[in-house]
């Protein structure tokens, strides 16, 4: 009887190649249109010092303009988060950040199912508890449900799995990775404090780098975060956000919802 074994591998050849030639013709990877300016109304008057530079000059620039902010108690920070973080679909409710979930502003508190302050720059990565200053900028201080945030703790930010109420949110041993939502408001945020607080007001020298666990005053994961801004612009929320810390409180601003672009010029 003839050999029939060609006829497989002839098949098999053509597969191969078909497969291989089907890879070539494969689109490439799409990927987050790079990060664009959402306003230029406040570039003739609170930027004007820092248009037109980059890198460190940029970074140098921003802290002279926003270090120049009113300090809230950490007590007034209750009344505040009602207020930047009111549910736009319910005027009684503040919206969560990590979990997304809308709650009564009158459940503010450590008991569960209450929503408390969290520390989007973790306190331990700082050193700066809740004292005026670090410790109660609304630019990066947000309601969130009790256990919600004991979940993050003081994790960076990078990957993980689904936990418990999650609102989309993950978690894993080191690290926390907000709702798709909310991705990049956290790293404007992170980004915000390294350019806020740079140790010349007794306050220590805060720095984003691309380190898990990183030692004081660090908070990663910096590649991570750039990502997340390019992924997720600032949103009308966002931006609302922004203008009322800006008018009704502090009186400085969080330069990179108004402009992310100043995130990949600077790191």
């Amino acid at each position: 009887m003839p050999a029939t074994s060609p006829r497989p591998r002839r098949w098999t050849s053509v597969a191969l190649t078909t497969a291989a030639l089907l890879a070539g013709l494969t689109a490439p990877a799409l990927t987050a249109a790079p990060a664009a300016a959402t306003t230029t109304a406040y570039d003739d008057t609170y930027y004007a010092a820092a248009l037109g530079k980059t890198g460190p000059a940029l970074k140098s620039a921003l802290h002279g303009i926003i270090s120049n902010q009113t300090k809230l108690s950490y007590s007034a920070v209750w009344d505040a988060l009602k207020v930047t973080d009111q549910d736009p679909a319910n005027s009684n409710n503040v919206k969560l950040l990590y979990s997304g979930i809308s709650r009564s502003k009158s459940l503010n508190g450590g008991d569960t199912g209450d929503w408390n302050r969290e520390h989007v720059w973790a306190q331990s990565h700082g050193d700066f508890g809740t004292s005026a200053g670090p410790g109660t900028d609304l630019h990066h201080l947000r309601p969130e449900d009790v256990q919600v945030n004991s979940v993050r703790g003081n994790k960076d930010f990078d990957g993980g799995s689904a936990f418990t109420n999650s609102g989309g949110s993950l978690t894993d041993s080191n690290s926390f990775e907000p709702r798709d939502a909310v991705k990049g408001d956290v790293a404007r945020m992170i980004l915000y404090m390294a350019v806020r607080y740079e140790g010349d007001d007794g306050r220590p020298d805060l720095e984003a780098n691309d380190s898990i666990n990183g030692s004081v005053p660090y908070h990663g994961r910096l590649s991570v975060l750039k990502q997340w801004n390019d992924e997720d612009p600032p949103d009308s929320a966002e931006k609302r956000r922004n203008d009322v810390i800006y008018s009704s409180y502090q009186g400085n601003r969080n330069p990179f919802i108004d402009h992310p672009e100043w995130v990949e010029s600077i790191w």
